[in-house]
Parts: structure tokens; C-alpha cells; sequence
């Protein structure tokens, strides 16, 4: 049989080779290397322990929705979140999540059906043990002047995330108790979250219909093989399975937001198709392409393409750490949820892959496409690109350069608030409240302040509410459940909730109130959140800068290409949100996407955003520096090491991006306002990443750089670890 695989012929003809078979001559192979070998020598240990986290975490897996939560978004140790606290312990918790009972009826509430729907109201909210003192409608205050729409405050027994739980549990139930002329729309930031998380469940189910089906189209023309392109979905869901079970017994332990297992889910099913990609196609090159036994084959792929793989997960796992730099529970779960995600997801590429590849063997190839060529590894295409780009490096790369730099320019306009009742669909019970109130007690309602201060500043304080042009009325000071010497009183604003003002609003009384008076109520836990995010956004970004450029700086040894190939990630970043001014804050193409704009960007997506894009754009300078530094070590010349590079890598870059792009806008396709941002800014920015930045600017980069890019003072050769990407 001839040595060659003909073009169109089926490389499965070729008999099954025992992967313990050593083949040639034993050759020295690198930690990787000897890791893939022992999972296909231990091929049943590890089968069974994946087996058992599969199954025995899968257990718990459905129960993420219901046990995840949406609370979290607090800046811990601020004034706001101390007065909530506060609120809760000593004022019958009518505090920021507290749940509001909304009844708007067509005659004044003391006639007709009013008395009855109130009582059972009351009765529902006290048959619940997680409700703690019950307020019933007061003239001036929770009742509107026409009498026709009252709020009934559910005080909060419990912490934020089970209050969320609670109005999961009592919407629909008060929802029932409308009639012809009375509607019961319960509303608050507790509803708030519930809804959201109704609405989000919906949205990524529907998300998620339509993106495995188009990932694995996309696959199958990257692969050119059905069997090949399910591998990286079944090891993906293998990971999301486990992810999920790890988090709801984490939850056990500590709040975990619904949102880290939203986040995970999208990330893990990006990055694992990115990483089984590279490594099934370098195994195909080695096994089908370049004729080696099995043995050399996974070591070769583990050697090469592993230790890139290896590399990014680790610079992915380094960017989102950052984020627990943010004191708020909701990143830190976050962050957290998808680092689990990408741990597992690591690890099932790292030792699970190789054995099945090892099984499966030339039977990956099966039901292949007519044009497919499976032991192709130097792409052509790409070999022709990356030659044109080393003949004309600033004709490209300086249109990409343009490109990208015209797409930054309204970041400098973009401006970010903390969301507002618009994230939330129309017809949801805590939009439908919320309009409710804000129509029969006046537009800053539905944004109350909570003032708790020493019994003997209260006649100060109610002369600074009075002196204040942001607040509409006050209420009469509350007297605590358990007689300890504080007082707490209500103030409606003038504004809404997200309108800016408020923020000033909350700065004066701060200013002027008696010391120790602390000022809360969701709208402020929600300024207080976004001041704290204004001051961490900063410190992230640097502290996920420098982290990647040192370990960068440790796999390429070469300080200058470490540096650029750090710095041009914010190119991509600054263009997707230099875009998502332009349909977030601005409203262009709002309705083509279906929402409405706010006027701004959420102000936790700058922070939250950068880490993720720039782990995925770190993702891409591994996969292709590694494999230049790979043909920087064999050949030795500046050009090998470009065009080396984007001939191998580039065609995995391609069919990865397409793959992260098609997964990211079909999160934007449906459900509220957050997932959209997440989906369009996320795809925005692999689209610019991996096809203008990876695979024009930073070859161009290579090239204009020549030997110097991988140049290495010999005081840092001498401190660095050796590491080595070349397979010998």
C-alpha cells in the first residue's frame, strides 16, 4: 500500500495500530507527551473516572436553574448594602429586597374587590416564611392620592438570594389573584431578578436550539468529517455537565449567580470547540498526513499542539481571575463559574481526547465529505495568504490597522450605568408593577431611598430630605422591631431609578446627613456598584495585561513579540465597544436585534467583557506564536516563522472563529438585554480578533519584526524555564 493518501480516498482502509505500539525508535517526550500516552495506556482508569464526574456531577446538573441565583450585584462593604442589612435585622427587612405587591384597580382600592384581593395577598405573603413584617398600603406614602393603586412591602426574612427564590415561588400565585378590575403585579429588585432569570432561562434554551446545530455545520466543513466535528461537542458537553454539577454544590457553600452558569456555558463551548480543533487536526496531520505510528502520533500532538492548548487555558484561567478583584459576589461567581467550566474543559481535552482519538483512530475520518483531506496540516490557502502578507505587510496590515482604529473611535463617547426596568420583557410582572407605581406615585417610586440613622438625627435628617430638590416626599421615621436606638425613613426622588441625576441626588444627602446616617435602597446598592466597578475596570485590565504578557513572556522566551502580541488584543477590544456604543447606547439597529435601548452600556460590561475578550484573543496569539516559535526553532529564519505559522494555524483559527462568532450572536438573538451585550460584543470582537488581528496584524507584526521578535537577552534566557515547542 502506498505511503501517500490520495486525494478523495478513505484513509479508514488502513489497519487499527495498537497505541501502545512504540513504532520506531523511543524518543524523549515532554511532560504532554508522556500525559497522552498514559491516558491511552490507562485507557479504562480514565474512561471510568471521566465516567463517574460525568455521571456522578450530572446528578446535580439539573438543578442549576433552580438553585443559582440572579442577586449578587452589590459592592460589598458599601453603605448601601450596610443599610440593607440593617434594614433587615431591625426594621422588619423593608429593605432593597424586600418584594413589593403592586395593586392597581380601576376604582379606589377600599371599594369593590379591594379589601378581599388585599387580604389574600396578605395571607399568601404570610403562609411564606422567608416574608418577614407585612405593610399594607399608607396614604402619602404607599397609596396612591386617587386611592386606585397601593403597594403592599413583603419585608425580607431571608438573604437576597433566597428573597429571589421566594418571588419565583409567590409571582405567579399573586399574579391569579388579579381580577377584571384589580391587578396584582408583584415588582422589586427580588421580582427583578426572578423575572430576568425566567426570561434568560428562555433565551438560552432558545440560544442554544439554534447554535449546536450551526457549530456543527461549521465543524463538519472544518473537519470535513462528521465523526471528527461531533468529537469537540461531545467533550464540550461532557465539561458543561460537570461544570454545572460542581456549581450547584459550590452553591451549597456560597451564592453562586445563575449568570456563572450563562457565562460558563457560552465560554466552555467556545473554547472547547477552539481546543479539540487544534488538537484533532494535529493528530490528523501526524497520524494521516505524516504516516506515524500511533504512539509518536499522540506525542507528537500532545508535545505541539497540547502545550499551546495547555498555555491558553492557563492565560483564560489567569484574565478571569482578575475579575475576583471586584468586591461583588455576582463577578466573583461569575468569573468563578467559568473558570470551573474551563478546567474541566481543559482537562477533558488533555487526557480524555487523546484516548478517544487513540480508539477511534482512522475511524475519526468516517462519513467524510468528498473534499476532504484528512492528513492535510499546512493549509495552501493559507501558505498563498501568509506569502502575500510577508510581500505587502503594510498595504494589509495597514488597512486592518484602519479598520480597526475607525471602529474604536466611539468608545471615547460610550457612557455606562447599572441596568434599568428595560432589560426586563414588557410584560413581565416586575415591569408591569414598576410602570404601575411609577404612573400612581410618581416617577421616583419605584426607586425609594432607605436612610437608617441614630434615633437623635432624625429631626436633622428630615431638614436635610426637606432641604434637597432631588427628594419628592419623605416618609415618617420607622421605629425598629427590637428596640435598638435607630430610625430609618423612606424618601421618594424626583427621577427615575436610571436616571443619572439620582446619582447626584445620593452624593448631596451623603454630603449633608448627620454622620453616621447610611443611605441605601436598590437604586443606590446599584450606584454604589457602579462606582466600585469604576474603580476596579482599571486595575482589571492592568493587572490582566501584565499577567498575560509574562506568561506570554515565559512560552515564547521573546520579551518584544510577548509585548505586541499582548497589546494589539486591545485593538480588538476597543473596536467591540467602540460598536456597542453605536447599538447599545445609541440605539442603531436596536430593532433589528429586538430591544430597547437604554441610552448606555451596562457598566458591568467593561470590566466583565475585557477579561473575556481578551482571554480569547490571548487564545488565538498562543495557537499562532506557538506554532511560529515551533518553526522559529526547526528553520531559524524570521520568514519560516510567519508564513510556518499561518499556514498550520491559520485554518484552525478560521474554522474556530466561526465557530465562536456563530455561538456569540445566537446568544444575541433572543431573551433580555444582558445576553444580547454579552453575544454581540463577544462576537463583534472574535470576528475582528481572529481574522483582522491574528491573522493580518500580528503576522504583519512577525514580519516587520523580523529575528528581533524573538530575541532574548541571555540574563532572561537564564531565569526563564525552557520550554520548547518544537517535537523532536
Amino acid at each position: 500500500m502506498s505511503n501517500r493518501v490520495r486525494d478523495g480516498e478513505n484513509p479508514s482502509a488502513e489497519p487499527a495500530e495498537d497505541p501502545h505500539d512504540t513504532g520506531s525508535t523511543p524518543k524523549k517526550h515532554g511532560p504532554l507527551a508522556r500525559l497522552g500516552l498514559w491516558a491511552t495506556a490507562h485507557g479504562k482508569m480514565v474512561a471510568a473516572v471521566w465516567i463517574l464526574l460525568v455521571v456522578g456531577l450530572g446528578i446535580f446538573a439539573p438543578f442549576v436553574e433552580k438553585n443559582l441565583s440572579g442577586a449578587g450585584w452589590q459592592a460589598e462593604g458599601s453603605d448601601s448594602v450596610a443599610a440593607r442589612e440593617l434594614a433587615v435585622e431591625h426594621f422588619g427587612g423593608q429593605a432593597s429586597s424586600a418584594i413589593q405587591v403592586v395593586l392597581a384597580s380601576e376604582q379606589p382600592l377600599t371599594e369593590g374587590d379591594g379589601p378581599r384581593i388585599l387580604a389574600e395577598v396578605t395571607e399568601k405573603l404570610q403562609a411564606d416564611d422567608r416574608i418577614s413584617e407585612i405593610v399594607a398600603p399608607m396614604p402619602g406614602a404607599t397609596l396612591s392620592p386617587d386611592g386606585k393603586t397601593g403597594v403592599v412591602l413583603a419585608g425580607a426574612g431571608a438573604d437576597t438570594n433566597d428573597m429571589v427564590r421566594a418571588a419565583t415561588d409567590l409571582t405567579p400565585a399573586l399574579q391569579e389573584l388579579s381580577t377584571e378590575t384589580i391587578t396584582v403585579a408583584p415588582t422589586g429588585a427580588s421580582v427583578l431578578w426572578s423575572d430576568f432569570n425566567s426570561a434568560n432561562l428562555s433565551a438560552m434554551l432558545k440560544s442554544e436550539m439554534i447554535s449546536w446545530p450551526v457549530t456543527l455545520g461549521i465543524l463538519v466543513l472544518a473537519f470535513g468529517a462528521l465523526v471528527a466535528a461531533g468529537l469537540p461537542l461531545l467533550l464540550t458537553l461532557a465539561g458543561l455537565i460537570a461544570s454545572a454539577g460542581v456549581l450547584v454544590l459550590l452553591n451549597e457553600l456560597m451564592p453562586v449567580s445563575i449568570w456563572a452558569m450563562n457565562f460558563a456555558m457560552m465560554f466552555a463551548l467556545a473554547l472547547g470547540i477552539d481546543y479539540a480543533l487544534f488538537l484533532v487536526v494535529r493528530f490528523r496531520a501526524a497520524r494521516m498526513g505524516q504516516k506515524l505510528s500511533m504512539r509518536d502520533s499522540i506525542a507528537q500532538t500532545m508535545d505541539t499542539a497540547g502545550k499551546a492548548i495547555l498555555l491558553s487555558g492557563v492565560t483564560v484561567l489567569i484574565s478571569l481571575s482578575a475579575v475576583m478583584l471586584v468586591p461583588s459576589p455576582a463577578f466573583r461567581s461569575m468569573a468563578g463559574g467559568i473558570m470551573i467550566s474551563v478546567v474541566f474543559v481543559l482537562a477533558a481535552t488533555l487526557t480524555l481526547l487523546p484516548l478517544v482519538l487513540a480508539k477511534l483512530d482512522n475511524r475519526i475520518n468516517k462519513f467524510a465529505l468528498p473534499w476532504s483531506k484528512a492528513g492535510e496540516h499546512r493549509s495552501p490557502g493559507f501558505e498563498r495568504w501568509a506569502q502575500r502578507l510577508w510581500r505587502q505587510p503594510l498595504r494589509w496590515g495597514g488597512a486592518a490597522l484602519v479598520i480597526l482604529v475607525a471602529l474604536a473611535i466611539p468608545l471615547v463617547g460610550l457612557t455606562t450605568a447599572m441596568p434599568s426596568i428595560k432589560v426586563l420583557p414588557e410584560d413581565s410582572s416586575a415591569r408591569v408593577g414598576y410602570d404601575y407605581v411609577q404612573a400612581g406615585l410618581g416617577e421616583g417610586a419605584p426607586g425609594m431611598l432607605s436612610i437608617v440613622v441614630p434615633t437623635d438625627e432624625v429631626a436633622a435628617t428630615e431638614q436635610v430630605l426637606k432641604a434637597e430638590p432631588g427628594i419628592a416626599a419623605a416618609m415618617p421615621a420607622m421605629e425598629p422591631t427590637d428596640g435598638v436606638d435607630l430610625r430609618m425613613i423612606q424618601a421618594v426622588p424626583t427621577v427615575d431609578p436610571s436616571d443619572p441625576a439620582l446619582a447626584q441626588t445620593v452624593e448631596n444627602l451623603r454630603a449633608d446627613l448627620p454622620d453616621g446616617a447610611l443611605v441605601g435602597g436598590a437604586a443606590v446598592e446599584n450606584l454604589d456598584l457602579k462606582a466600585q466597578l469604576d474603580t476596579s475596570t482599571p486595575i482589571v485590565i492592568a493587572v490582566v495585561m501584565v499577567l498575560g504578557f509574562l506568561l506570554l513572556l515565559v512560552a515564547l522566551q521573546a520579551p518584544l513579540i510577548s509585548l505586541l502580541g499582548t497589546l494589539v488584543s486591545l485593538l480588538s477590544t476597543a473596536a467591540a465597544f467602540g460598536v456597542a456604543r453605536l447599538i447599545f447606547q445609541d440605539g442603531i439597529g436596536a430593532s433589528f436585534f429586538g430591544f430597547e435601548s437604554q441610552g448606555f452600556l451596562d457598566a458591568w460590561a467593561p470590566v466583565f467583557f475585557f477579561a473575556m475578550i481578551f482571554a480569547i484573543a490571548m487564545d488565538y496569539t498562543v495557537f499562532l506564536l506557538a506554532s511560529a516559535k515551533e518553526h522559529w526553532e526547526k528553520e531559524g529564519t524570521a520568514k519560516a516563522a510567519m508564513v510556518g505559522a499561518v499556514a498550520h494555524s491559520g485554518r484552525v483559527i478560521f474554522a474556530a472563529g466561526g465557530v465562536m462568532v456563530a455561538v456569540f450572536f445566537t446568544f444575541a438573538l433572543s431573551g433580555p438585554l444582558p445576553p444580547k451585550e454579552m453575544g454581540i460584543i463577544l462576537g463583534v470582537a472574535v470576528l475582528l480578533d481572529a481574522f483582522l488581528v491574528r491573522l493580518v496584524l500580528l503576522p504583519v507584526i512577525l514580519r516587520l519584526t523580523g529575528k528581533a521578535a524573538w530575541a532574548s537577552p541571555k540574563w532572561l534566557q537564564k531565569i526563564l524555564p525552557k520550554i520548547s515547542f518544537a517535537h523532536d
